[in-house]
């Protein structure tokens, strides 16, 4: 748990600000968290509050990571970021298909042989690494658009904007690796910014898809 992580281009070594560009990029994810806060404040529900809460651990959680860079920490790397896949899920089957907690939370775990499912697949593409362990989840996004195009066309090209920019920061978070030796910095620092920002939209997309709260129930 206390092991030394070195798994970033920026990284050339131990110590609490070896990766300064990565650890401070992690604002992005408090700040998109306290917009979202904001825009949120007219009509603030217990769904959209979890989220903005679990965004704002997402950014201390990742700030951790890249200034400690042990293995304790990049637990609270990962933690928060699987539990606000799974609360976005269920947000989603609750908001844009009605569905009551139950039935919500079903289909929510079913997220777990999805990805088992799919990560194998997405291994087998070259040069991905790491980057893997996320890509099912812009897939499962587009499905939810594609399921979604007829019914609520505004959320369905919402969720598929949410994909291409998780698409482009999954991108940068795959490249910093294999273009080290021509940026020193690496590029894991915009997979913070470009995530920051798509986490942030995804809320947004929520907030725009308000249902009467006797809807929901």
């Amino acid at each position: 748990m206390f092991e030394h992580v070195d798994g970033y281009c920026e990284r050339l070594g131990p110590g609490l600000w070896a990766e300064p560009l990565n650890a401070v990029t992690n604002a992005a994810f408090l700040i998109a968290a306290l917009v979202m806060w904001q825009r949120t404040r007219a009509g603030r529900d217990p769904l959209e509050a979890t989220l903005i809460a679990i965004l704002a651990v997402i950014g201390a959680g990742s700030g951790l990571f890249h200034t400690f860079a042990q293995g304790w920490a990049a637990l609270a790397d990962v933690i928060p970021i699987a539990l606000f896949i799974l609360a976005y899920v269920y947000a989603a089957n609750r908001r844009f298909f009605g569905l009551r907690p139950p039935l919500a939370a079903l289909l929510t775990l079913g997220y777990f042989p999805y990805a088992a499912a799919t990560m194998p697949l997405f291994r087998l593409i070259p040069g991905i690494g790491g980057s893997a362990g996320y890509a099912p989840v812009p897939l499962l996004i587009l499905i939810y658009a594609a399921l979604l195009a007829r019914r609520l066309p505004e959320v369905a090209r919402g969720l598929a904007l949410g994909a291409g920019l998780l698409i482009v920061s999954l991108t940068a978070r795959t490249l910093d690796g294999p273009l080290c030796a021509a940026l020193p910095v690496g590029t894991h620092f915009l997979w913070h910014i470009l995530n920051g920002l798509m986490l942030g939209w995804m809320i947004e997309v929520l907030r725009r898809h308000r249902q009467p709260a006797e809807a929901l129930h």
